[in-house]
């Protein structure tokens, strides 16, 4: 397996966003449309969040099963973005390694890594992103 390989050659590049003012109604459409599971938070190209699908559920009561119905507006009318998001959130350095990526991801309760590059978001690192390349590697 290859030693040093820095997070930057697994990391996604174009990276779905929001920011403070967009809705809920449009996050869920984002996480479905896409696939995704988490989506930062951005003030022009500064972290400042993460939402995850999960964080969407939590507040809505929704049966994921159902993965096509839209999620009635009315609740997500009650809360914006900034109630909902994580705020305290880890991120990575481009450089770091992806052992180092793997490191914090198997020790904390999420699933996604901001990366950025002089504090500027530039990628996001999932443990899909991780399992992927541990399978390129066998």
């Amino acid at each position: 397996m290859k030693k040093n390989v820095p997070v930057s050659k697994i990391m996604t590049t174009n990276v779905v966003k929001l920011n403070l003012k967009d809705e809920l109604t449009k996050a869920e459409a984002l996480f479905k449309k896409h696939k995704i599971r988490h989506i930062p938070v951005v003030s022009g190209t500064k972290i400042i969040g993460m939402l995850s699908y999960s964080d969407l559920l939590r507040i809505s009561f929704a049966d994921a099963v159902y993965d096509d119905e839209e999620i009635d507006s009315v609740v997500y009318d009650m809360f914006d973005i900034s109630q909902v998001m994580t705020k305290n959130i880890v991120t990575i350095d481009e450089q770091a390694t992806i052992r180092e990526a793997a490191e914090i991801l198997a020790s904390k309760e999420f699933h996604a890594l901001p990366v950025e590059k002089d504090g500027n978001l530039v990628g996001i690192v999932t443990t899909t992103d991780l399992i992927k390349y541990l399978l390129e590697q066998y």
